[in-house]
């Protein structure tokens, strides 16, 4: 079987970090068919290090409309049936499309594949936690409790999106645990246990350092789908549960804040889907 890849990298002001993500991809044993930058409004020497340094990279500009629109535009570029991501402050180890391009050629039915991960803390290895393990499957409950696949270890075949649609412009953050929560929904979710990614946390322009309270956005993510009824009954019933669990998160911490604001627009809430839940 003759797959094809697409890259697709979303970036705002990270030109040192991106050629590092960069040279990875080209260190590849199997490198992208297309790779595609599409920049999120980037006021540094981004464009300028592509044009020097990256000869027959995409570059696509785009003035700050956020990580979900410059995946959507990628997506909507790509040329290739199998559509892969790197957030520009990770990194590949070499064989990690040669590994996922093999997979995909022998197992027919794989339609979204993820791999295991190498974490780094401000340049110091760090140990996963059990929470964080990833795994195979119909893993639609564990996708509901935490963000559980990584952007940046994927290989999504084309069609998926044009199933399930694309990743919600609306959300700020999080825009990835409400986009596996649509596929995990429906589909089976394929593992590779190789550690094939290395992703770099602690730096300062990280989306999940810039807002405060991400269950916010879960809730946000869980309430859409639940609305939309894209989710099975029994889907739901498992949705709510979490769902208040995070809402209860949330009270937590404005009671602590005394933020009256937050906490009567989450009490509703709350009381909101208990009701729902004891319907059902």
């Amino acid at each position: 079987m003759n797959l094809s890849v697409t890259l697709i990298i979303p970036t705002l002001n990270r030109s040192k970090l991106l050629k590092r993500a960069l040279q990875s991809v080209l260190n590849q044993t199997i490198i992208p068919k297309e790779i595609i930058v599409v920049d999120n409004g980037s006021r540094d020497s981004t464009k300028k290090m592509i044009e020097r340094d990256f000869e027959n990279i995409k570059y696509i500009y785009h003035n700050k409309k956020g990580v979900s629109k410059a995946r959507n535009v990628g997506i909507k570029s790509a040329r290739n049936e199998l559509i892969c991501f790197l957030d520009s402050d990770d990194e590949w180890c070499p064989k990690k499309i040669e590994k996922q391009v093999n997979f995909f050629s022998n197992n027919n039915d794989c339609k979204f594949l993820h791999t295991n991960e190498i974490w780094f803390q401000n340049g110091y290895h760090l140990n996963q936690l059990k929470k964080h393990m990833k795994e195979g499957g119909y893993i639609f409950e564990n996708c509901l409790k935490i963000c559980c696949i990584s952007p940046s270890s994927t290989m999504i075949h084309k069609s998926l999106f044009e199933k399930h649609g694309l990743f919600d412009e609306e959300l700020k953050v999080c825009e990835d645990y409400e986009m596996w929560l649509r596929v995990s929904s429906k589909e089976k979710i394929f593992f590779l246990k190789d550690k094939l990614v290395v992703k770099h946390g602690g730096h300062l322009d990280q989306l999940s350092k810039k807002y405060w309270g991400m269950d916010r956005f879960r809730v946000k993510a869980i309430e859409k789908n639940i609305n939309n009824n894209y989710f099975s009954k029994n889907q739901n019933l498992i949705a709510i549960d979490y769902l208040l669990e995070k809402i209860k998160v949330i009270l937590g911490g404005a009671k602590k804040r005394k933020n009256i604001k937050i906490l009567n627009k989450y009490q509703q809430k709350y009381v909101h889907w208990t009701k729902i839940k004891n319907e059902n």
